[in-house]
């Protein structure tokens, strides 16, 4: 692997890497912007933390958690890298790779505005597939070896993330059903912290790997090496990404923390608590297993978990309805997109 200035003499004096590079940061950035929100959107809403130290909580541990999952377990970034085939021709591509990544950032600044928390994985992995069916002509692009790990991630972070969040709920509720309110009110909105910190070092090491994944993709189809299947992540990339997503989520992001922590449900701290638990754990299981999962659904339907072990109506399923729904239309959403973008830009270049 080339060394950071091995990789800005490149990229000054080959244009294509210049473009991806800088189309793959932008992505990381809105990530950071829109996903990352997500992980302390809980702790803000029981103002066990105010909103401006959360969100520098979550660029701290963002940072940390690209940087440090990934020099011990980097099995999301094979799986993402490994899921599709742009073919042999490594102009085209690149070309395919830069219109799925314009997508993504399409989609999720979209998603942004409305305050919906969409889930750029989903939308990271509609766009390479959309991308790679466009050139390709056909299903020849998906590695379905690769991507029936995308089918897993989806149940595992809806389903077991939902089944975590009222299990902890529980448990927590249990264990301090006879101690004193006020002291364990105490207890968990320091712990709740805690859990946010958690959550945000989670991301960080899940989104982080997929993006990482595709800014090595480009590198390597701008070096005419596309049949590279296995690779070593460097450290300045690691260092690099974890720098943009923590820029990212520091700039926005009260948008989706209003829709996920305040909307959604009316969380107590214990039950804030529980949720980042349980998030968290999922995020670390799905991690080392190497399944790439969407923090989005793994920290709502946690969320959704939690709310409904106290009672049902407890959840504002209608604002779960609106975000069932964008989750439903990311995949063909994102992947028309990028389908049509590649139309559209192998035509142009």
């Amino acid at each position: 692997m080339p060394s950071f200035f091995e990789f800005l003499s490149d990229a000054v004096t080959n244009p294509p890497l210049l473009i991806t590079a800088l189309l793959t940061m932008g992505v990381i950035f809105v990530n950071g912007w829109t996903d990352a929100p997500n992980a302390i959107a809980t702790c803000v809403s029981t103002r066990a933390i105010a909103p401006r130290a959360a969100i520098i909580m979550a660029a701290v541990f963002n940072f940390l958690g690209v940087f440090v999952m990934t020099m011990f377990n980097s099995t999301v970034a094979q799986t993402v890298y490994n899921m599709v085939d742009f073919g042999g021709n490594s102009k085209d591509a690149l070309t395919a790779l830069c219109a799925a990544l314009f997508a993504i950032v399409v989609w999720a600044v979209a998603a942004w505005y409305f305050g919906i928390p969409t889930s750029e994985s989903h939308a990271l992995i509609a766009g390479l597939s959309g991308a790679a069916i466009s050139l390709k002509g056909g299903l020849s692009g998906i590695n379905g070896s690769e991507w029936v790990k995308v089918l897993y991630g989806l149940g595992l972070s809806t389903a077991l993330g939902f089944i975590a969040g009222w299990v902890a709920a529980k448990l927590t509720t249990f264990i301090c059903q006879d101690l004193d309110r006020r002291k364990t009110t105490t207890f968990f909105r320091k712990a709740q912290v805690c859990g946010g910190a958690a959550m945000a070092f989670m991301h960080g090491a899940q989104d982080g790997q997929k993006f990482m994944s595709v800014f090595l993709l480009g590198m390597f189809l701008v070096k005419d090496q596309a049949n590279v299947t296995e690779f070593v992540i460097p450290t300045w990339l690691m260092l690099l990404c974890s720098a943009v997503m923590g820029i990212g989520t520091s700039i926005g992001g009260y948008r989706i923390i209003k829709a996920v922590g305040m909307d959604m449900v009316k969380l107590e701290t214990y039950q804030g608590f529980s949720a980042d638990v349980a998030a968290a754990g999922c995020l670390l299981l799905s991690s080392l297993t190497g399944i790439p999962v969407s923090t989005t659904h793994t920290k709502t339907t946690a969320i959704m978990g939690v709310g409904a072990s106290k009672r049902l109506s407890a959840v504002n399923w209608s604002v779960v309805k609106e975000m069932v729904l964008t989750w439903v239309l990311t995949f063909p959403g994102c992947g028309l997109i990028g389908y049509l973008m590649v139309k559209l830009f192998v035509w142009i270049f």
